[in-house]
């Protein structure tokens, strides 16, 4: 299947990438589930320092972070099926040597297998993107709307399929990276249904399209830098609580099975509000909806402080993750009616490095606040919720400034 040249975009090319990129984010992200459930378990075990417990999941994030400037150039050249089909492979790569790794009882092995699988993530993180390279102005907030909704399927394929596979062979967790590298090969099969143009291609005969804007003219524009901060802050906290959530269930009392059901419901709430986010930003403008985000989001960090009882943990990890869903939804889509489709290539490369410099910088963090912060679980694990409260500022304070600004100078 070749790689269409540019035409004018339809809705109806755009559902159909919509349908190749939900069965995508169901399918291939399942994995990130089950990863995120037993990194830091698995760390704990293999970690010469309690205190670098969640590095594994660092590793993932700064892999992202690291190799989404260059996944989105790969991508502006050669099409998003191919790079997409690229990060499947860096997917089953790492989860193979995280395997091995974990045969091997070798922390730094694992960790390299897990800065490999940031690639995957990485380009993950532009299936949003591509779900709007095709739709037009209108469908643009449904179509990211949808395709972020194919997470649902991920939130409960994949941690069920972790407990099934976390002791499935003699080295605990062994089983689970193997399976994970089987998804992964089943990526490139996916992605052949796509039909996304390259942004330079253009009718014979045609003037090329302008350049579009540099980087920092793209970044300094009001709304752009507000919707980047947004999403990084609706993702940042996101990572940092998460990452913790399965050391600070087991710390607490519970069984690995309940981390599980936790981060679980977790993932629902993050992909079930998708159904109608899309919708929700039509009637209301984008600027609300993501204001709702930070709010929630600060809600959850309010539940998870009220105490350590398991239904403390549920309340304070859905509310997590609807607001992420508000906040990283209502700024992608913000993002993507910001920049032109010559512009796509730098902008969404630059943002995912931003994003997941942030990602990076709070999953980092949130392995030292829950481990070495406190005398006990309980303590680390309001040190994370307390951790929140500047980032929530910062976005805030950014959304209220771009609302506030002159409606003619609002996108200057």
């Amino acid at each position: 299947m070749t790689e269409t040249t540019y035409s004018p975009d339809t809705d109806a090319r755009a559902r159909r990438n919509v349908v190749v990129l939900v069965a995508a984010q169901a399918i291939l992200g399942a994995q990130m589930p089950m990863i995120f459930t037993i990194g830091g378990l698995a760390g704990q075990s293999l970690a010469p320092n309690p205190c670098l417990a969640t590095m594994p999941i660092s590793m993932i994030v700064l892999g992202s972070m690291l190799s989404a400037t260059p996944m989105s150039a790969l991508m502006q050249k050669r099409g998003r099926r191919f790079g997409f089909s690229v990060g499947t492979v860096f997917g089953a790569l790492g989860a193979l040597v995280a395997a091995f790794g974990l045969f091997q009882q070798s922390f730094v092995i694992f960790l390299l297998g897990s800065l490999l699988t940031g690639t995957y993530m990485s380009t993950q993180g532009f299936f949003r993107f591509a779900a709007s390279d095709t739709a037009s102005p209108e469908f643009q907030p449904k179509a990211i709307s949808y395709v972020m909704a194919g997470g649902l399927l991920a939130a409960l394929i994949g941690p069920q399929l972790g407990k099934l596979t976390n002791d499935a062979l003699i080295v605990p967790f062994m089983g689970t990276y193997l399976l994970v590298m089987g998804l992964n090969l089943l990526g490139p099969v996916l992605f052949s249904f796509l039909d996304i143009p390259r942004p330079e291609a253009h009718p014979p005969g045609t003037a090329a399209p302008a350049p579009g804007r540099s980087r920092w003219e793209l970044i300094t524009t009001p709304r752009i830098l507000v919707a980047v901060i947004c999403a990084m802050v609706s993702y940042a906290l996101m990572n940092l609580v998460m990452t913790s959530t399965p050391l600070a269930v087991v710390g607490c009392g519970f069984e690995t099975t309940n981390a599980a059901d936790v981060v679980s419901a977790h993932v629902l709430a993050m992909y079930v509000p998708s159904f109608f986010t899309g919708h929700v930003i039509a009637r209301f403008g984008v600027e609300k909806v993501v204001g709702a985000g930070l709010v929630i989001l600060a809600a959850a960090g309010a539940v998870a402080l009220q105490g350590v009882q398991l239904e403390n943990f549920f309340g304070a990890l859905i509310l997590l993750g609807v607001g992420w869903n508000f906040g990283f939804i209502g700024a992608t889509t913000m993002l993507a009616q910001s920049h032109t489709k010559e512009e796509r290539g730098r902008m969404q490369g630059l943002n995912d490095l931003i994003v997941f410099g942030g990602v990076t910088a709070a999953s980092f963090a949130s392995g030292g606040l829950m481990n070495c912060s406190g005398a006990s679980a309980q303590a680390g694990w309001s040190a994370v919720n307390l951790a929140m409260a500047p980032l929530l500022a910062l976005a805030g304070g950014a959304l209220i400034w771009l609302v506030l600004r002159p409606k003619d100078d609002a996108d200057a």
